[in-house]
């Protein structure tokens, strides 16, 4: 490992974690550039997790700094997208992802379009569907989003916001609390079966999970300080961002 990688990795992986901890699709942004430092495929795949992992850790200290608490359903949905990373860390293993790529895209755009110009509701208005069907279902879309996380990463936390904002009808700052801890469950499980099977670079992961890190702990208080409109702003820039990248670009 040379030393202006690990300056190059941290440094954009501040960026990184800020975007994931708001939105999410940085991977699509650390991914190309750990290949195009060496890794194949699948170890740069599973070293990224290792970033994620870090920016998720201390993005939780952030929320919990802010007074942020959690709720039984939140280690629910955790539980689940943990289930499902267990098929879809395997589909990383041995399936190639352009195909799924593409039909994420299209999904994502699809849902952004929903959330932006859907029926608008004022903030103090709001009530969450918390109900036991909605969680049943929440619970369900999140194993597969699970799969999908445990399959590539790039862009989970954005089906997580879509998700919760869809099915529960939760603010986007509520959202980005329960995706730190959601991710963790998952990630742990992914990064497991990946370093079970030898595919994990310490050196480049330990690297860009001391930038991703700092931008986790930021993204967290500045999302609850900012509140629902700039994260919405956020998201909408990186879904299409991401949605482009994974149509042409994959």
């Amino acid at each position: 490992m040379e030393y202006w990688h690990f300056i190059v990795l941290v440094l954009i992986g501040i960026v990184v974690g800020f975007i994931n901890v708001i939105s999410g699709g940085g991977s699509l942004i650390t991914l190309p550039i750990l290949i195009f430092f060496g890794l194949d495929s699948t170890v740069a795949n599973a070293s990224n997790r290792i970033g994620n992992i870090a920016q998720n850790i201390f993005a939780l200290a952030g929320f919990k700094s802010k007074g942020v608490t959690y709720s039984k359903y939140t280690f629910l949905l955790g539980f689940s997208a943990a289930l499902g990373a267990i098929p879809g860390t395997f589909m990383a293993l041995y399936i190639p992802d352009n195909a799924f790529n593409k039909i994420l895209a299209i999904v994502m755009l699809v849902v952004v379009i929903i959330i932006v110009f859907g029926p608008k509701t004022k903030a103090e208005d709001v009530v969450e569907y918390l109900e036991s069907k909605h969680k049943a279902l929440g619970m369900l879309a999140f194993f597969f989003i699970g799969v999908y996380g445990g399959f590539i990463q790039a862009g989970t936390g954005l089906l997580i916001m879509a998700a919760l904002s869809l099915i529960n009808k939760m603010s986007f700052v509520k959202i980005n609390t329960f995706k730190v801890v959601v991710v963790l469950f998952y990630l742990s499980v992914a990064f497991g079966i990946f370093l079970y099977y030898g595919q994990v670079n310490w050196a480049y992961g330990l690297s860009l999970g001391v930038g991703t890190s700092i931008g986790g702990w930021l993204s967290s208080r500045w999302s609850i300080d900012k509140g629902d409109v700039w994260i919405k702003r956020f998201m909408v820039v990186s879904v299409c961002a991401l949605a482009f990248k994974l149509l042409f670009f994959s």
